[in-house]
C-alpha cells in the first residue's frame, strides 16, 4: 500500500474519531468491511470512499442539516456532496494522485444513490452497515417512528443481494427485530407494485 493511501486512511479515521455521533467511526469501518465482503478485491479508491463516505457528519460546523431540506433525498444528496468537498483537501494533503482523488470523491458523492457498479457497491455496503451498526443507536436516539422511516428508506435503496443480507440480521432488542420485520414486509409490498 502506498504512503499516500496509508496517510489518507489515517487522516480520515482521525477526523471521524472526533465525531459527536458515537457510531460514526464504527460505521465507517463496518462499511469498509462490508465492501470487502461484497467485493474482496475492491480497489483502494473504493476502499477509501467506503471509509470516508460520511465524513461530513464528524464536523458539526460543516455538517449539512436535515432541517434545511423538505425532501430527504435532497438532504442525502447534499450530505454526499459535502462529504466529498471535505474529503478532497485531506486526500490532496496526503499527496494522492489527482486522478485517484477525483475517483474517491466521485464515489463519495454518489454513495447515497449509486449509478455505476462501483458507487452501487458502495451504496450497498453503506446501507447494510446502517442495519448492522447504526440502527440500534439511531433507534434509541431518534425514536421508533423515525427509525422505521429511515429503515424503510434504507432497505428500499439496497440491491436485492443487500436486502437478502439484511433480512438475516437480528438484534438483542425485540422491538428492533419487530421493526426490521415490519420494514421488510412493508418494503416487499412496495417492491411488488408495478
Amino acid at each position: 500500500m502506498s504512503a499516500s493511501i496509508e496517510c489518507a486512511g489515517r487522516e480520515i479515521r482521525s477526523v471521524i474519531a472526533r465525531s459527536p455521533v458515537p457510531e460514526d467511526l464504527r460505521h465507517a469501518e463496518n462499511t469498509l468491511q462490508w465492501l470487502l465482503r461484497l467485493q474482496p478485491d475492491a480497489r483502494h479508491p473504493l476502499q477509501l470512499a467506503a471509509l470516508a463516505h460520511d465524513i461530513e457528519r464528524a464536523i458539526p460546523k460543516r455538517r449539512v442539516n436535515r432541517t434545511d431540506f423538505d425532501d430527504y433525498d435532497a438532504f442525502k444528496a447534499a450530505h454526499a456532496r459535502n462529504s466529498a468537498r471535505i474529503l478532497r483537501p485531506i486526500l490532496a494533503l496526503c499527496g494522492m494522485d489527482e486522478k485517484i482523488v477525483e475517483e474517491v470523491c466521485r464515489l463519495v458523492e454518489h454513495h447515497e444513490f449509486g449509478g455505476d457498479p462501483a458507487s452501487d457497491l458502495l451504496k450497498d455496503a453503506d446501507g447494510i452497515s446502517f442495519f448492522d451498526v447504526n440502527l440500534p443507536l439511531y433507534y434509541r436516539r431518534e425514536g421508533e417512528e423515525e427509525a422505521r422511516r429511515r429503515s424503510r428508506w434504507g432497505f428500499l435503496r439496497l440491491s436485492p443481494q443487500g436486502r437478502e443480507i439484511v433480512k438475516g440480521f437480528s438484534y438483542e432488542d425485540r422491538a428492533l427485530n419487530r421493526l426490521l420485520q415490519q420494514v421488510i414486509r412493508a418494503s416487499g409490498d412496495l417492491l411488488m407494485r408495478p
